[in-house]
């Protein structure tokens, strides 16, 4: 069977430090989980199947869609969310997800307390500077861990921006910092792009506070001061989708499924 991206961001952990801990559970964040439901999704709401186990309550989700069919062994209804959306749902429940189990090298039990773990991480977010830095340079001190995981993060954000431009900066009065430069954002897209930039730095061991994160059209000056000294991330383009075919529930990171 093909290794999914999650699979080998646990054989990772399975052998690595805590910063490969946190690799995993940043991949797990931004994967795309199918959850086994009851019954199919009524609109945004969906009724979970709850297996009750000897570690407790557990509801099943899997990286694939076939993995999920492989350990039912039958025709299932599912929701295809991300796993930010699904650790949003499921925290403080006291219920814990099993991932993968009996069909995947990545197969894992999370029990409720990493759950609420993960959704507390989740909540962390840069500033958005309201500010204009007085002086751009090249980045420099940010550890190679923050790079690599700033760049895995925004080529899951497709469609929300065109680029992003990493600098060193200065502000008034003589305030050194980092910025994260986003160019030309989608309309509303803002909160989704400070989630994904926090969500990274979090799980690479650095404080979101480490790094600001600011906005700016293609067409300001300011823009072009950035693409003279800063390293550049360009965003995937989205994937053309259906004409109205609604997303799929919990894939809206501002509208996570409701359960019923």
């Amino acid at each position: 069977m093909t290794e999914t991206p999650l699979d080998a961001a646990h054989a990772e952990m399975e052998v690595g430090d805590e910063a490969a801990r946190l690799r995993f559970f940043d991949r797990l964040t931004s994967a795309e989980l199918f959850l086994l439901l009851k019954s199919e999704p009524d609109g945004d709401r969906i009724e979970p199947d709850v297996f009750d186990t000897e570690d407790g309550r557990i509801l099943l989700a899997f990286d694939r869609e076939d993995r999920l069919a492989g350990f039912v062994g039958r025709p299932a209804p599912y929701a295809a969310l991300s796993g930010r959306a699904l650790a949003e749902m499921l925290a403080g429940q006291g219920i814990g997800l099993g991932l993968n189990l009996d069909v995947a090298p990545s197969s894992m039990l999370l029990p409720p307390e990493v759950i609420d773990w993960l959704h507390a991480s989740l909540a962390g977010r840069p500033s958005e500077i309201a500010e204009r830095p007085t002086e751009l340079r090249p980045p420099a001190g940010l550890p190679e861990a923050v790079l690599t995981a700033l760049d895995a993060k925004l080529a899951t954000a497709a469609g929300l921006a065109r680029t992003a431009y990493l600098v060193s900066v200065t502000y008034a009065p003589n305030r050194p910092g980092h910025l994260l430069a986003v160019i030309d954002a989608a309309p509303g897209a803002e909160a989704a792009l400070a989630q994904a930039v926090g969500e990274a730095l979090t799980f690479s061991g650095v404080e979101a506070g480490e790094i600001d994160i600011g906005f700016f059209g293609g067409t300001d000056p300011m823009a072009a001061r950035l693409a003279k000294v800063g390293l550049r991330f360009d965003l995937p383009e989205p994937e053309a989708h259906p004409s109205g075919q609604p997303p799929a529930p919990g894939m809206d990171p501002d509208r996570p499924p409701k359960l019923r």
